[in-house]
């Protein structure tokens, strides 16, 4: 009887050899042969599991997600108000290895995304929520009276999110200008401004 063939451990094996490429370089080194032979596949197997490389690619971007959920759970149990937000906030950054590998497949995905539309349309979904989430946190905040700035809640959210962006991006290709060290010394001024009056 022939060996029944495990599925989601085969498409676990593509997302991880496919992680790996664009870890060491890039989108352009996740060709699909590359990914075929990294996972050991015979050249046009990777059909059989995925419909194409848009899915590959975004199956790699979601393994990154499941670590930045993973770390959320781990840092923000328990906590509320600002102690949860400022955790959240630390745990979405590349702050340690494997955060900064995940930030590596994001640009790869962000950069799949100029030129495929369902990609594009997927993380713009993600943004919309991500930005609805962190509104609706720092709203309670502030009427906790956690946060005193008068600096609108719109605004907060956007320097939450293009802070994570530009630490995602310089930390793959200016690792020297976010470092951990530096990332937190950031973080750390934008709490100490929160709860600032101006």
């Amino acid at each position: 009887m022939p060996k029944a063939i495990d599925h989601d451990q085969r498409r676990r094996e593509i997302i991880d050899a496919t992680w790996g490429l664009i870890v060491r370089g890039g989108l352009e080194a996740a060709t699909m042969r590359e990914i075929a032979t990294e996972a050991g596949f015979a050249n046009g197997a990777l059909k059989h599991y995925f419909p194409g490389k848009d899915e590959i690619i975004t199956g790699a971007y979601e393994r990154a997600m499941e670590g930045v959920i993973s770390r959320l759970g781990d840092s923000a149990v328990n906590l509320q108000g600002i102690d949860a937000l400022r955790a959240i906030v630390t745990a979405t950054m590349p702050m340690d290895d494997l955060s900064r590998e995940s930030a590596r497949v994001l640009l790869a995905f962000w950069e799949r995304g100029l030129s495929s539309e369902a990609i594009r349309d997927s993380y713009q979904t993600h943004l919309s929520n991500w930005h609805r989430d962190l509104g609706a946190l720092i709203a309670a905040c502030r009427e906790q009276g956690s946060i005193s700035t008068s600096t609108p809640d719109e605004d907060l959210v956007h320097e939450i999110v293009l802070l994570n962006a530009g630490a995602t991006a310089l930390c793959a290709i200016g690792p020297q200008y976010a470092t951990p060290a530096v990332i937190q010394r950031l973080i750390d001024d934008f709490f100490h401004r929160l709860t600032t009056v101006n």
